[in-house]
């Protein structure tokens, strides 16, 4: 059965990022405008939940309602409180700035687990901290005096896009590799240790290269409640074009459907029985697949 895709906001100027359903409507993240807007299903309006978000992509919600955003322009992650105020966590690792946080997941004990990769875009303000000499999952973490600290979770990726936690958070998905770096585009799962630690990963699927050129690798993805992975990828460059994949926890691809726009960047499941799917895009949209026969995971 095909997805249909009905588009039900924008065009935006330049991509939009991250998604969370929030209960009764969905937050999503216009990174060039500095926005996070809000989509009501119900009224299909379109309102504004945070403006000067300094390029906040990746967004997620915590434990306690707050929303965590990856803030490309102040390379940190930013909670966004309930009562209109925001907050930063640590940005230090070992004595230096982090890189670019681009995506995120909170896990069920309020740790956030984010992927740091390179970026060619400017920061704001004065470029006084260069970026690290690795780029890795790193992780969010409390410590004894309830102040945020940040851990090293990978030493071997060297382009970490998307992350993504299995149901019961004993494997960490991400999704490795940019078409504009030298290396392979994989998505690879980690086991997690008891300590937080991660082994050895296995890779799920490679996404290889034509003619035309090297195949985009998953930007964004989230679970459904069978725990398969839904995956965000491809592009009209090469290869297959942009597709939503549905990926098992072995690494079987269940289902592909055509995206319907270029570069699809961000997916989330919403609506009243978690059934659509919401897909953001880099041509600054937001769409909504009905009936996809799929329900995200709650």
């Amino acid at each position: 059965m095909k997805w249909q895709f009905e588009r039900v906001a924008g065009p935006f100027q330049g991509p939009t990022g991250g998604l969370a359903w929030e209960g009764e409507t969905l937050l999503f993240s216009v990174i060039n405008e500095g926005k996070i807007l809000r989509y009501d299903p119900r009224s299909g309006a379109v309102t504004e939940f945070r403006r000067y978000t300094n390029r906040t992509n990746g967004i997620a919600l915590g434990k306690h309602g707050g929303l965590y955003g990856c803030q490309e322009g102040s390379r940190r992650i930013i909670e966004f409180r309930p009562d209109g105020s925001t907050a930063p966590t640590a940005w230090l690792l070992d004595g230096r700035y982090h890189n670019f946080p681009n995506n995120l997941c909170v896990d069920r004990g309020g740790r956030i687990w984010f992927s740091d990769p390179h970026s060619q875009v400017r920061a704001s303000g004065p470029q006084i901290f260069p970026q690290l000499d690795h780029a890795s999952v790193l992780r969010l973490e409390r410590d004894e005096r309830h102040a945020w600290k940040i851990k090293r979770v990978t030493c071997d990726t060297a382009a970490p896009c998307a992350v993504l936690l299995s149901p019961d958070e004993r494997t960490l998905y991400v999704a490795e590799g940019d078409t504009g770096r030298d290396g392979p585009r994989e998505l690879r799962a980690y086991p997690v240790r008891d300590d937080g630690s991660v082994g050895a990963y296995a890779v799920l699927h490679t996404f290889g290269s034509d003619h035309r050129g090297a195949h985009r690798g998953i930007e964004g993805m989230c679970l459904d409640s069978e725990g398969n992975i839904v995956a965000c990828a491809g592009w009209k460059k090469s290869g297959v074009g942009p597709s939503i994949y549905v990926i098992s926890a072995s690494g079987t691809i269940l289902e592909t459907h055509p995206a319907p726009a270029d570069m699809p960047m961000r997916c989330a499941f919403g609506d009243a029985g978690l059934d659509s799917l919401y897909l953001t895009t880099g041509e600054g949209h937001l769409y909504r697949a009905q009936g996809t026969g799929r329900r995200g995971s709650r």
